[in-house]
């Protein structure tokens, strides 16, 4: 029934507009278009998903204006629906100025509450270092919060506040694994320290990796032109229904309308596991290597051009255990000393490896502790195939 209705509408809207311009769909909608091929095509039939009972039925020919409002109306919806589960996060920590002395910092952030006992999803940057921790909920609320979990690597964090459960609102989660460029993506947040603040826009790229300060790797976020800004982070990032499909992360230094949101999917992944044991256990292979470039091969003289050249080898690691051979000499290429001479890893479980970040994004997203892996390596020419059981990283 929701969909007929907005397919009606948007039928009305082509058909008012036809001979004079193309009919796109609305931003972020799940749409189906289609017209017969020839000189003379037929209206274009969108179907898109609303919530219900904001227009009625049995109105085929709607005005533009009409449109425009049920748009809005499905967006006022959201906000009032999903806005009670946004929290506003502040922390507070002592650091030292510049002649040693005691200096009062706070912090800001977002958050969204996931459960009725409390549990509210946050990134890890916002809380890190913190020695207090206040969450002020939709009512005004201030509530003391205590971290239940934290998971740096993909910048995620589980804290918990106590109050009476009339007071939570937990946010409906959704899955980001069959997202789609384009579609529509509504952030509510407290950027600048404006309480609930909703920006939207769309969905801009996906299986973006988000390389953070320390030099790990966020893999496959979401890229959206919705505004972000200080203090968002943390908070939801949603689909047209209202669903948790990110939680916004960071922004592109010196650009405008580039934002990032850790997928939803990582989250469903990471939480249970800050809740049972307050970490997140990656897995470990044990081993470093160069990513093999044709420039590199050239040099070398390796037999492939794509891959992992095995440098370091952990004592007592995964890869030490599985007799993995790391380098057996330095050369020199270029400005730069290499490690060179060990085994050339070619892929993992059968796939192919163009370098170590393949590895990397495999053993995060495909992987648990414990599991083991088939290693397809080269050595001395000839090609072999190593089983390696997966550790927890240091």
């Amino acid at each position: 029934m929701r969909r007929a209705i907005v397919a009606v509408i948007l039928w009305g809207l082509s058909a008012g507009l036809a001979g004079c311009c193309p009919v796109w769909p609305a931003l972020g909608s799940r749409a189906v278009v289609t017209a017969t091929p020839g000189p003379t095509a037929t209206p274009a039939i969108v179907v898109v998903t609303a919530t219900p009972g904001l227009l009625p039925a049995g109105q085929p020919n709607l005005s533009p204006v009409d449109i425009v409002r049920a748009e809005e109306a499905v967006t006022a919806d959201i906000y009032q629906r999903v806005s009670p589960a946004v929290v506003h996060i502040t922390t507070r920590a002592m650091t030292m100025d510049f002649f040693f002395g005691p200096l009062p910092q706070e912090g800001t952030g977002s958050g969204f509450i996931i459960d009725q006992e409390g549990h509210i999803v946050t990134n890890n940057h916002v809380v890190e270092g913190a020695e207090s921790i206040d969450v002020t909920l939709a009512d005004g609320t201030v509530l003391p919060a205590q971290v239940i979990g934290t998971d740096p690597l993909n910048d995620l964090a589980l804290i918990q506040v106590h109050t009476s459960k009339d007071k939570l609102h937990p946010v409906e989660l959704g899955h980001s694994a069959d997202l789609k460029v384009g579609q529509r993506a509504i952030a509510i947040g407290n950027p600048f320290g404006l309480d609930r603040t909703l920006t939207m826009g769309v969905i801009s790229s996906l299986g973006r990796p988000l390389e953070l300060d320390d030099g790990t790797v966020i893999f496959d976020t979401i890229q959206t032109d919705a505004a972000i800004n200080p203090g968002n982070s943390g908070g939801p990032l949603l689909d047209s229904e209202g669903r948790v499909i990110g939680i916004n992360s960071a922004i592109r230094s010196g650009a405008e309308n580039i934002g990032f949101a850790v997928p939803i999917d990582t989250a469903r992944r990471v939480v249970p596991e800050l809740l049972a044991h307050g970490h997140y256990p990656h897995p470990w292979t044990g081993f470093d290597g160069y990513s093999i470039t044709p420039g590199l091969a050239e040099a070398l003289q390796l037999p492939v051009q794509q891959g992992i050249l095995v440098a370091r080898i952990t004592p007592g690691s995964p890869a030490d255990r599985a007799g993995l051979r790391g380098a057996t000499a330095q050369v020199r290429v270029g400005n730069n000393r290499v490690l060179a001479g060990g085994d050339i890893v070619t892929a993992v479980d059968g796939q192919p490896l163009a370098g170590s970040q393949d590895l990397a994004r495999y053993l995060e997203l495909k992987t648990q502790v414990g599991q083991e892996i088939k290693l397809t390596l080269l050595r001395d020419g000839r090609e072999q195939t190593l089983s390696l059981q997966l550790a927890e990283r240091p």
